[in-house]
């Protein structure tokens, strides 16, 4: 076990262990225990009733924070005439309509945090799935990304807003941010109730029994702090 500093043990003895907490006693005990000189990132850990190996227990969506993640995000959208014409007016960081583009990709770059495609340019964005799918940059119609050419702005604003893609791992756990340490309690709370809400509605059909097993809430380098998740279920944003 790595040993550590003096920081996180001290961030870590103000968290019971043993005690899961109510979502708002959560979300200020985060607050509280973040040690990092930097604006530390909120994520939460979400375990859950499924089995990651079968087809029909996969666990894939998206959902718009309210109040974003309190970063720039760059958008590079995969379009060509209308939809890149459209792409541009709506604010997209960069528009890959040519090859130059796709071929530094193939190179390796990926100074971007979404990326949108339309239908027509899959052909030339699944070359890239070796570069895009390990950083999870690869459009896809499940995740929203691949849309028709009239639906880019709509896409691009949210990206920008602060939708963020959460899709099960190969250990049944879900792991997503929710902003950032220097937010305000009621913005991370409706944050964390946005992503409740979104998690129930992607639930399975094929899931038995329990779905969310546990939460845990963390702050970059921070202790975790369970979160009790039958009180989470039952969260609101409210108006």
């Amino acid at each position: 076990m790595p040993k550590h500093g003096k920081q996180y043990q001290a961030a870590a003895a103000k968290v019971n262990r043993e005690q899961t907490y109510m979502p708002n006693e959560a979300v200020a005990l985060v607050k509280e225990t973040a040690f990092t000189k930097f604006d530390a990132t909120v994520e939460v850990h979400m375990r859950l009733g499924v089995d990651p190996r079968q087809a029909d227990q996969q666990v894939r969506d998206v959902v718009v924070l309210p109040h974003g993640l309190g970063k720039t995000v760059r958008v590079l959208v995969f379009a060509q005439g209308e939809g890149a014409t459209l792409a541009r007016e709506a604010g997209a960081d960069i528009v890959a309509d040519d090859d130059e583009t796709i071929a530094r990709i193939q190179g390796g770059w990926t100074e971007f945090d979404v990326a949108i495609a339309t239908p027509d340019m899959m052909g030339k964005v699944g070359r890239l799935g070796r570069i895009l799918g390990p950083r999870g940059l690869m459009p896809n119609p499940k995740a929203g990304t691949v849309v028709p050419a009239t639906d880019i702005p709509r896409v691009i604003e949210e990206s920008k807003a602060g939708r963020v893609e959460f899709r099960l791992d190969k250990t049944a756990n879900l792991h997503v941010p929710i902003g950032k340490v220097s937010f305000e309690q009621v913005k991370l709370y409706e944050n964390l109730a946005a992503l409740m809400e979104a998690v129930k509605k992607a639930r399975p059909s094929a899931a038995k029994g329990s779905f969310i097993k546990r939460i845990t809430l963390t702050s970059t380098m921070g202790p975790g702090i369970r979160i009790d998740p039958i009180q989470a279920q039952s969260m609101e944003v409210s108006e």
